[in-house]
């Protein structure tokens, strides 16, 4: 499942079309590959934002060249640049990071025109961060809303119905482990404001109740983001949506906070990552333990609910410091507010990631896995790693059964007693908020 239709096929397939080509989107994550649609393309282009889309896409690759030998393939999104050498290996033509819409336009007008001799090189840049004027997403040929992510408030079971926008993508910040980083280095292009509610305006006309945006960071540009918070709540007083802002600019424009509980909003993912002030620094995240906890007391003043997210496993993480994020999130209440599988990640490090710049995790990391995309890395001490195998294994199994996330911390808080020979149970978690009260998507975001 995804979280709603991907702007990055339905963004391009409305400059494709535009121009007058035949473009036909497939949502991998959602529907098959038809091979009558792999046979009859010039082009398949593979939208890769994600670490698990492109290992998804790559294994399409042979298939794709068994049906049709001659087509053209493209791989765009954030992980095509950062993974070039090994998809040029793989047989991939063309490479287009950052802004791509403008890129695939001109590559189809050079296939129309008879070049597909990808003997020469590739033409245009890998990476384009110029700015675009965007055209309104054309989502009519990917799978229905409902075939999507669900929001969930209230103690609702059915949820509503998600649409997905996009208001801007790229990042002012240059946080180390951050994907965005290698292709957008510090810099952010926006979508329009009219292209933005005239999509969302679409997707309500096609179902949807509620809006997920995007973009890595909300607010990066702020007098961008609220004019399109106050034209969504005008026009559609009851539509629900969520966004993602850092805690920096979470504290920073703490001022507009109320203003989007007002218009709707339900939910604000932050990329906590760790409560370790030495590892903030490591990522240079751009806060601090004491700021998260600040921002933990403003939402609940306002009444806005927080889903901080955390890579707990890392070559600096420590099992006391493991257990610590656990005594953490069950003493400021955030249990409920927090998904299982949050606990479970351990730091993935692509090709081209800014990590690698620290020499001490050069030191520890393994050669580059080709397979997995991404440099391996072992901890120093080997309880962290077989810790981090039982704690995934635990949610992969709750995942399976009809249990609660205070079940499943619960489970996650005894595995990490035992490792650390701690013999002290879970006490009764406070009640800051009753589960049904804590609104949440039924796709978690992680990777």
């Amino acid at each position: 499942m995804s979280l709603g239709q991907p702007f990055g096929l339905a963004s391009p397939a409305a400059w494709l079309r535009t121009e007058g080509f035949d473009a036909t989107c497939v949502d991998l994550a959602v529907d098959s590959l038809l091979p009558e649609t792999v046979r009859a393309a010039d082009l398949i282009a593979f939208y890769v934002p994600m670490h698990t889309a492109t290992r998804l896409a790559i294994q399409y690759l042979q298939r794709i060249r068994e049906l049709n030998p001659v087509a053209h393939i493209c791989f765009y999104g954030l992980y095509a640049p950062m993974n070039e050498a090994y998809l040029r290996r793989l047989g991939v033509h063309t490479i287009l990071g950052g802004e791509f819409e403008a890129g695939l336009v001109s590559l189809c007008h050079r296939l129309r025109n008879g070049d597909n001799n990808s003997s020469f090189g590739q033409l245009g840049p890998r990476i384009s961060i110029d700015r675009q004027r965007f055209l309104i997403p054309d989502r009519h040929d990917l799978p229905g809303l409902s075939r999507y992510a669900r929001m969930h408030l209230n103690g609702s079971v059915q949820g509503k119905v998600v649409g997905y926008v996009e208001a801007s993508r790229g990042c002012k910040h240059k946080c180390r482990h951050c994907p965005v980083v290698p292709v957008y280095d510090g810099r952010f292009r926006v979508v329009q404001r009219d292209v933005v509610l005239e999509d969302i305006r679409q997707q309500v006309a096609l179902g949807a109740e509620h809006i997920t945006f995007g973009d890595p960071d909300f607010f990066n540009g702020i007098g961008h983001a609220i004019p399109i918070v106050e034209g969504l709540h005008e026009n559609f007083p009851n539509l629900t949506y969520d966004v993602t802002v850092k805690i920096e600019h979470l504290i920073q424009h703490n001022a507009c906070l109320p203003l989007l509980k007002e218009a709707g909003c339900v939910l604000i993912t932050s990329a906590v990552e760790s409560i370790d002030d030495a590892i903030l620094g490591i990522l240079d995240k751009g806060h601090t333990r004491q700021d998260f906890i600040n921002v933990i007391e403003l939402f609940r003043e306002i009444g806005l609910t927080l889903n901080p997210t955390f890579v707990p496993f890392m070559p600096w993480t420590t099992l006391e410091g493991y257990r610590e994020l656990l005594a953490f999130l069950f003493e400021m209440g955030l249990v409920e507010h927090v998904s299982p599988i949050q606990l479970a990640i351990r730091l993935l490090i692509p090709e081209g990631s800014k990590l690698l710049e620290l020499p001490e995790l050069r030191a520890m990391a393994l050669p580059f896995n080709e397979a997995m995309l991404m440099y391996e890395w072992r901890h120093e001490d080997f309880r962290v790693d077989e810790l981090q195998r039982e704690i995934f294994s635990i949610v992969s199994a709750a995942n399976q059964r009809n249990v609660t996330r205070r079940e499943v911390f619960g489970e996650i808080w005894g595995e990490a007693s035992r490792v650390l020979d701690v013999d002290d149970g879970l006490p009764d978690l406070p009640d800051i908020r009753p589960r049904a009260a804590i609104p949440y998507l039924d796709e978690p975001w992680y990777c």
